[in-house]
């Protein structure tokens, strides 16, 4: 566990959380799928960038919430790499999402709902425990867990929901 992970108080994670929370129903109210991420400065405490899915809207298979604070927060850093840096991310990340995490040196990955089909720090190929990479992820899963998975669900059984009613004849 990192300086970090051990430094904050379960409180101070679900505050973060909260945080991505609000930008996962930004994302629902622009009928994106719900997921949204802060991305923390692990010295001076204070939230680098804020994101929420955009690949519907800007036609972007890569903009993940977790893609999109990265790119926010590098361009605010001026600098690709994001060492003492902590993601907040609603949904456990995608092996793209996890790649970039890699790639830009943050620190933590707090997520809220795990992602059983495609996650990939706990989910499924658990990329964090991999040695190959010369960075290491500390992962911290379930900060307001329920409320994460509550905001994806919901979000699915609508759409399945309009689904079933344009086959109603």
């Amino acid at each position: 566990m990192s300086d970090y992970l051990s430094q904050i108080s379960m409180n101070q994670h679900e505050r973060w959380m909260t945080l991505a929370l609000a930008q996962a129903n930004f994302a629902k109210d622009k009928n994106e799928v719900p997921v949204g991420a802060i991305l923390v400065d692990c010295d001076s405490m204070e939230v680098v960038a804020e994101a929420h899915n955009e690949s519907i809207s800007n036609n972007d298979p890569t903009a993940h919430a977790e893609i999109v604070v990265l790119r926010k927060a590098a361009a605010i850093k001026q600098n690709y790499r994001l060492p003492r840096t902590a993601i907040y991310v609603t949904i456990e990340p995608c092996t793209m999402c996890v790649g970039a995490m890699y790639h830009s040196r943050v620190d933590a990955v707090i997520f809220g709902a795990k992602e059983p089909r495609a996650g990939a720090l706990v989910s499924q190929i658990c990329l964090a425990e991999k040695s190959f990479y010369n960075h290491r992820l500390d992962i911290l899963g379930g900060v307001l867990e329920d409320q994460c998975a509550t905001v994806i669900s919901n979000f699915f059984k609508g759409r399945r929901v309009d689904a079933e009613k344009e086959h109603v004849f």
